[in-house]
């Protein structure tokens, strides 16, 4: 996500506050901005931020009303035992400002933490660092390497969490847990299932992406689709292809397409959600021989080449965006960033070595934080057209 500096806000500017806010919480420095002056911030800072491609930067895609509040249904959020009960929230300096009943979060989010507030254990015999939900997927987060005793969790705490929509719960082990919230080992089912599927028929896990607004997220797709062209006359890599959303869309347009992602459950469920496409696992740069011989393979060596890339804040590793340029060459290209700084990095070698971008678009994900994500599409300016 895109990051806009947290300017200091005159306490009564806007009108934007909720009753449900707590004003010491430090997730939403938007809150008290109206949608139009939060969004004027967030489009002049990334105006400003990528000023050698301003005037290719389209209107601002949000939400309004009150699709903007109780969108978050993915959350990860600090616990801390306190006054003899559990606290679970953001962190402020070294206190966690607890945030049950935030408006952003879900009616899932909110039922489930009240299911959990009202039933865990105290932190002798179960350490909780972190509680972690995606959709109906949850995961608490342990700073131990043995299993706590289940009595808590009874008949009556189940049905609450099925009534709140929960379908998966897990314990995570992780005696090192810190700024690194999650190890390879150490995950329990501890009740239900251990796969969901979205709204769209796609299967995730306890740590699987979703962005939050899936209607803008869509929205981005159908850009980079429209833009893309894929058909089956063309190829497409997909790089950082998470639990394959965008690579069923190429899919389904007869699109020979593959996929590279390292998560191990998002890479599992993109092959279940994308069975027509390949997939592989490891990091980008890792997989590019992989890519080179695939794409080298006959029957695809003259078809149109496509790249669709969603990485993550680090943006495209220097490996990948020199295979890019100098390797691959795809005709076109679509790049959706949560970065405005290594977005300005990889666009600078993108262009300077013959592409044009001919599109920047941002898209509010966050509303009421000072987060955007944005969407470019460039197109290389030496292929025949």
């Amino acid at each position: 996500m895109d990051t806009v500096p947290n300017d200091p806000i005159d306490s009564a500017a806007g009108d934007a506050l909720h009753p449900g806010c707590e004003l010491r919480c430090p997730g939403c420095a938007h809150r008290r901005l109206s949608a139009s002056d939060s969004e004027g911030r967030k489009l002049a800072w990334l105006s400003e931020r990528l000023a050698d491609w301003a005037e290719r930067i389209r209107p601002l895609h949000a939400v309004g009303g009150e699709a903007r509040w109780a969108y978050r249904d993915r959350v990860c959020l600090k616990c801390e035992w306190r006054d003899g009960a559990w606290q679970i929230g953001m962190n402020l300096g070294d206190e966690v400002i607890a945030i049950p009943d935030c408006p952003v979060h879900s009616p899932r989010v909110t039922a489930t933490l009240h299911a959990l507030l009202d039933s865990l254990p105290d932190a002798d015999g179960f350490p909780l660092a972190y509680f972690v939900q995606s959709g109906a997927q949850v995961t608490l987060v342990l700073k131990t390497d043995r299993l706590p005793d289940p009595a808590w969790l009874d008949k009556h705490v189940k049905a609450r969490l099925h009534n709140a929509g929960v379908e998966g719960l897990w314990l995570h082990l992780h005696p090192a847990v810190g700024r690194k919230i999650f190890n390879k080992p150490g995950w329990h089912l501890l009740w239900g299932q251990a796969r969901s599927i979205d709204d769209h028929g796609l299967s995730y896990g306890p740590i699987g992406f979703q962005q939050l607004i899936p209607a803008l997220y869509h929205r981005a797709l159908d850009a980079a689709q429209a833009h893309l062209r894929p058909s089956a006359d063309a190829v497409l890599i997909d790089l950082y292809s998470g639990s394959g959303a965008t690579l069923r869309r190429w899919s389904r347009v007869a699109c020979d397409a593959i996929g590279v992602e390292l998560g191990a459950q998002a890479w599992e469920c993109a092959a279940v959600n994308a069975p027509a496409a390949t997939t592989l696992r490891g990091t980008c740069a890792q997989r590019l021989p992989q890519l080179d011989a695939w794409a080298a393979q006959s029957g695809r060596h003259d078809k149109t080449r496509l790249l669709f890339a969603n990485p993550p804040r680090t943006g495209l590793e220097q490996a990948v965006s020199e295979w890019i340029c100098h390797r691959y060459r795809p005709r076109r290209m679509a790049y959706l960033s949560c970065s405005a700084g290594t977005l300005h990095r990889d666009l600078s070698m993108l262009t300077a070595d013959g592409y044009r971008v001919d599109a920047i678009i941002p898209y509010d994900f966050f509303p009421h934080t000072y987060h955007l994500e944005t969407l470019t599409l460039l197109e290389d300016n030496g292929a025949p057209g």
